[in-house]
């Protein structure tokens, strides 16, 4: 494995401003930030991606994300948080460790404003669900 510098952050071998931890996850300010307390909530042990660590690595940082979204709504008066997760760089993920990004919000910030789609025809869902379900066409549910 080439050097992973959220595994160096989680080792105290690389500097972070870290705001809170647990045996199996740390949560520190991403250095580029979204929104005011921007943070990144990571495993201790290193996995690329959702899609490498499945479930288990959810289990491993749900209770500090929950934590750490409390903390920075309390502390920041937040009125609200978003919490996403990218895996690949085709959805934007830059270091290949698993993070799920906790993004302060304020009512009126702008942050994230195109984050609503366009409504799709049912026509088109009904196509898609097709497709993910293995049901033919126009069956619904």
């Amino acid at each position: 494995m080439d050097s992973c510098v959220f595994c160096d952050i989680v080792a105290g071998e690389a500097e972070a401003f870290v705001v809170a931890s647990s045996p199996t996850a740390v949560a520190f300010l991403d250095i580029a930030p979204l929104s005011r307390g921007h943070s990144l909530v990571v495993p201790t042990r290193h996995v690329v991606d959702l899609l490498e660590g499945g479930a288990e690595v959810l289990h491993d940082v749900a209770p500090l994300v929950e934590q750490t979204a409390r903390l920075l709504v309390k502390e920041l008066r937040a009125d609200g948080i978003n919490l996403f997760q990218s895996s690949g760089s085709a959805a934007g993920q830059e270091v290949g460790h698993f993070h799920v990004h906790l993004v302060p919000r304020w009512r009126d910030d702008g942050v994230l404003r195109n984050l609503v789609g366009v409504p799709a025809a049912t026509g088109d869902l009904d196509a898609l669900h097709a497709e993910l379900s293995g049901r033919p066409t126009g069956s619904g549910q």
